[in-house]
């Protein structure tokens, strides 16, 4: 059985259809999955060994060009890529107008969320079969039980819960030394932000413990704050601007992770480090970051008193002792 998982954006949201991709190879003997994504995140899916054929699109960028020639030619190469192949199944999980056009391009029957479930109602004329998965429940458990459903077998219990992915190729950073943790200080909405002041203290308090702290950003804003937060820090590094396959290979390699609500922070989970997830805004229990039933902790935080930096670093020095055992 052959089936494409439309799930362009964000990285979060790639890294929460994941474990309902694992679940599905256990359940359907002979599966195979191909994968649409957006340019940027391309790397990620494929990461995960179900996954034969990455087809990145660039909605964003092309809206951007429609007066180039070039951008109709990436067009037409994008849909001739989603109709190389027929397939038993397509699986919009993103619930968007933008998906459900990329789904009406492909060849097979085109299955989604329910009316309610989806993000934009309209997605939902464009499935000949719809699926139930309540906005309510965490991401991911939504996107095990569209999964499920539409492929025909019982979700498993939270348990069972395993992204599956393969290690990627560790980067190297001049100056970053084996013992380090990720610091995700950089978010797309300014009220998931943890305070810079409350970063400077927790990373005072982190670089006590021996770590050295790695900054990376994504725009000018995060990383001039990086810099602020670097400065005066023993052991901090800013790292250089780096791609998902990069930035990837740096988290893989690191000791552990402290981040606010990001899509990073998620891929971190799914490769299993420990940490603490930071939210200030944003309840855990439809957004925060899940382990695996095997993999080291991570914790989440939400109340006042638990993201005051003493909690946070005395939470995270328990995390990284018990993970050194």
């Amino acid at each position: 059985m052959r089936i494409l998982i439309i799930k362009m954006t964000s990285l979060g949201d790639v890294v929460h259809l994941l474990p309902a991709l694992t679940e599905a190879a256990r359940q359907v003997p002979g599966l195979h999955a191909d994968w649409v994504v957006e340019e940027g995140f391309a790397a990620l899916p494929g990461w995960h060994p179900l996954v034969e054929r990455v087809i990145p699109s660039a909605l964003r960028r092309w809206r951007r060009g429609l007066g180039q020639s070039a951008t109709w030619t990436e067009m037409a190469a994008f849909r001739r890529e989603l109709q190389a192949h027929q397939y038993d199944l397509v699986l919009d999980a993103q619930g968007l107008i933008k998906s459900a056009l990329v789904a009406r391009l492909a060849d097979g029957p085109r299955a989604g969320l329910a009316l309610g479930s989806a993000r934009e109602s309209l997605a939902c004329l464009a499935y000949a079969r719809r699926y139930p998965a309540p906005r309510e429940l965490h991401a991911i458990t939504r996107n095990r039980l569209l999964t499920a459903q539409a492929l025909g077998y019982p979700m498993g219990a939270e348990a069972e819960l395993h992204y599956g992915l393969a290690t990627p190729p560790p980067f190297q950073v001049a100056g970053l030394a084996a013992d380090y943790v990720v610091c995700l200080h950089g978010t797309a909405r300014t009220e998931k932000e943890y305070p810079e002041s409350d970063w400077v203290k927790l990373l005072a308090r982190i670089a006590a413990l021996g770590l050295r702290v790695a900054l990376p950003w994504g725009n000018p804003r995060e990383k001039e704050r990086a810099e602020r937060l670097a400065a005066g820090l023993h052991g901090a590094i800013v790292l250089p601007k780096l791609g998902l396959a990069e930035l990837g290979g740096v988290i893989a390699a690191a000791r552990g992770v402290i981040g606010v609500d990001t899509g990073l922070m998620h891929l971190a989970a799914a490769l299993r480090l420990p940490g603490i997830g930071l939210y200030p805004a944003t309840p855990p229990g439809r957004f925060g970051v899940y382990a695996e039933a095997d993999a080291p902790a991570l914790i989440n935080l939400s109340r006042p008193d638990e993201l005051a930096p003493a909690a946070v670093a005395k939470a995270f020095a328990s995390l990284f002792a018990e993970h050194r055992q």
